[in-house]
């Protein structure tokens, strides 16, 4: 009985029966490398199906949009959506009437028509998705069930936007990969934290050089929600980090750290290794707040992962939602030639050679081992300033959301779909990113073994080389 239940683990996790496989070779009688790994099944295409790789879809002179999920983000984005020229917002749908009336009257309040609503019942969301007159679903609703809305608007024909996180196993990652590649439909999912000035910034400074090659990322998401955890309807959030162990919400970290590191466009994750530490704070708010005595909670105080590359680079990501410290996504980069930080203030590190050769006025007397002055740091960033947040950056903090990031993520996924553009984000992205929520988990229950991190695009990953924001003309 206990071999049956075995292999159906197994199977669940889509690891291999040789879970804790020997992965020593030997290379002229030395052993290349003695690492227990467990590894990953990449299940074969369908026949008949494409990858997703720079897609372009037809151009959309209008992008008509539905949108499920009118909460806590989704009242935001029906905002920032129906200011952007060439969207046409059609359908809203909520469980509950007064929020998709309360979105109604902001769409008035831009100008716009008022939507069709949807509301009231489990499935309402489905007649919504499977109207005739629209393009674009866009879904801002709890976790668990963003897989199957995602899926089902594809399998309409409806290109996806999905809040993060996407997807939260490895059978609900490849279902959304094979269902975009079999309808020829765009999964994107909607990070914003791609598009934070800093991060852009520097973004925009490793593309010129300035931070010579990549060899390290970091990233995180460090967010105290005590304060938060009353406002996610039915608990969903709580409850999701009750019941599971592992980096449950790693996209705001992975997101920057991946397109720097050009993932799946030359060069891909191939193992990670996750630790956490005994959760604390959460189980004593249970008793504090809610008054359940000896809460049994999964999720770790803090959650570490950490991943290395095919070109040997290293990415490190955490986790944590319930210790008292300030807001942090932990971004960290360092290149050959210099170095970024964002938390806790922003800064940048360079040695003072590669300054002047890049014509940079008023140089300081620097070191690889300083931070760079403030007047230069201004100077700097005016000059690496990334095309689209100068095109975008007024316009963006006024209309707001996270500071304008929100904004310029909407902007551009419906520059271009407008445009028949490949969007910013692929579902490659979506699985790459997500995958460290399944992964890290099964690191952490099998005594923090390393765990090989599958090639999404199956053998696809460097047909691309280097992360672009494709612009009109490309």
């Amino acid at each position: 009985m206990m071999k049956y239940l075995a292999a159906a683990l197994l199977s669940a996790l889509m690891i291999s029966p040789a879970m804790a496989q020997n992965c020593c070779a030997k290379k002229g009688g030395q052993e290349k490398s003695c690492s227990r790994m467990i590894q990953t099944n990449v299940p074969e295409r369908p026949a008949g199906q494409q990858d997703m790789l720079a897609f372009r879809a037809p151009k959309l002179q209008t992008v008509r949009i539905g949108i499920i999920g009118l909460g806590m983000r989704g009242v935001s984005a029906v905002d920032r959506l129906s200011v952007i020229e060439g969207t046409d917002v059609v359908a809203l749908c909520d469980l509950h009437q007064d929020r998709a009336e309360k979105s109604n009257a902001i769409l008035e309040k831009n100008g716009r028509h008022s939507a069709a609503l949807y509301y009231g019942s489990e499935d309402a969301w489905k007649k919504l998705v499977e109207r005739p007159d629209l393009d674009l679903i866009y879904i801002v609703t709890d976790w668990q069930t963003h897989v199957e809305m995602a899926k089902y608007a594809m399998e309409q024909g409806k290109h996806v936007a999905v809040e993060v996180p996407a997807a939260f196993s490895m059978d609900d990652i490849w279902t959304l990969i094979d269902t975009s590649e079999r309808t020829r439909k765009h999964c994107m999912m909607l990070e914003n934290c791609v598009y934070d000035f800093f991060e852009m910034t520097t973004l925009n400074m490793k593309n010129k050089g300035l931070l010579g090659d990549i060899v390290y990322a970091e990233g995180g998401y460090i967010h105290n929600l005590e304060e938060f955890w009353p406002y996610y309807e039915g608990d969903w959030r709580m409850d999701y980090n009750i019941k599971h162990r592992g980096d449950v919400y790693p996209t705001h970290g992975m997101g920057p750290a991946a397109q720097i590191l050009d993932l799946h466009r030359g060069d891909k994750m191939n193992v990670l290794v996750s630790m956490d530490t005994t959760p604390r704070n959460l189980p004593a708010y249970l008793e504090e707040v809610r008054g359940v005595k000896d809460a049994k909670v999964a999720n770790g105080q803090h959650t570490m992962t950490m991943i290395r590359t095919e070109k040997g680079r290293t990415i490190f990501i955490h986790h944590d939602v319930t210790t008292h410290r300030p807001y942090s996504r932990q971004y960290n980069v360092a290149g050959t030639k210099g170095y970024a930080s964002k938390y806790p203030a922003e800064h940048y590190a360079f040695a003072g050679t590669d300054l002047k050769e890049a014509g940079m006025p008023a140089v300081d007397d620097l070191s690889t081992h300083s931070w760079v002055s403030p007047e230069m740091q201004k100077e700097l960033y005016e000059k690496y300033k990334h095309p689209i947040t100068r095109e975008l950056e007024k316009r963006a903090k006024e209309v707001g959301g996270h500071g304008g990031m929100d904004f310029i993520m909407d902007y551009r996924l419906i520059y271009c779909l407008r445009n028949g553009l490949p969007l910013d984000m692929d579902v490659y992205d979506m699985a790459e990113w997500c995958s460290l929520i399944p992964l890290s988990q099964i690191s952490l229950e099998h005594g923090f073994a390393p765990v090989e991190v599958p090639d999404f695009t199956r053998g696809a990953w460097q047909r691309l080389q280097g992360y672009h924001h494709y612009m009109i003309g490309d």
